[in-house]
């Protein structure tokens, strides 16, 4: 199998404790969590269609309803804190705009009120119609948390939801994040806010230039992760 659509070793011994389905646990026993793990890595990079999915990891359907299953259960975001290294002394936060296709507007809302584009994180902003993902990285240019709203969602509304109960010395981000309420925020969880005051700020901030210099590690992190034509498409 590419190696470029498998998990590697060392984050398989991180994460395969943490998957539902093992035959230590009670009840139905999923089938080889690996090959499943190497199945999303192969529809992330390569961005096809689920129905195009390669025959060597089982029935497309099967493995979708399986994706879809551990959404639900909140097994990614476990996976994904796992994952993550420890160097939280600087916490980078930007944001990124992902175009939808044209046929993805329109989603109607249910009976109930649920669902349409909001829910579905689509709206439109400068960009055009499409997605925004708000992150934060580390140290290591590494993703921490990130969030999807539509497209016009200003950044300073994410702020405190990217932080909130992370442990770091400094909060990096541009003039999108200039505002009192997130530098507080900021200072309340024990860090020092590094985001520049708008040009037209009456009491500039202070910062230090050498650490917002850190900011294009977030920059580079987008242009990975748009590597992977699921995210980028």
């Amino acid at each position: 199998m590419p190696e470029q659509h498998a998990i590697s070793d060392e984050n398989w011994e991180r994460i395969q404790d943490l998957l539902p389905g093992r035959p230590d646990q009670p009840g139905w026993t999923s089938p080889d969590n690996r090959l499943f793990m190497d199945a999303i890595l192969w529809v992330a990079k390569t961005g096809a269609p689920w129905r195009d999915l390669p025959e060597r990891f089982g029935k497309w359907n099967s493995v979708w309803r399986r994706f879809d299953r551990w959404c639900r259960k909140g097994t990614w975001p476990a996976v994904f804190e796992t994952l993550q290294d420890p160097d939280l002394e600087w916490l980078i936060m930007d944001s990124t705009i992902i175009r939808a296709h044209p046929s993805a507007a329109g989603a109607k809302k249910n009976p109930d009120g649920s669902g349409g584009q909001d829910e579905q994180a689509f709206g439109r902003s400068r960009g055009g119609f499409g997605t925004k993902i708000h992150g934060a990285v580390n140290g290591l240019g590494l993703p921490v948390r990130w969030i999807l709203t539509p497209g016009q969602d200003a950044d300073v509304t994410q702020a405190k939801k990217l932080i909130d109960g992370i442990p770091f010395a400094f909060g990096i981000g541009d003039q999108g994040y200039d505002s009192q309420t997130v530098v507080n925020d900021i200072r309340n969880q024990g860090g020092t806010a590094v985001i520049p005051s708008r040009k037209n700020s009456k009491t500039p901030r202070v910062i230090d230039g050498h650490l917002y210099k850190e900011r294009n590690l977030v920059e580079r992190f987008w242009s990975k992760v748009k590597q992977y034509r699921r995210v980028a498409t």
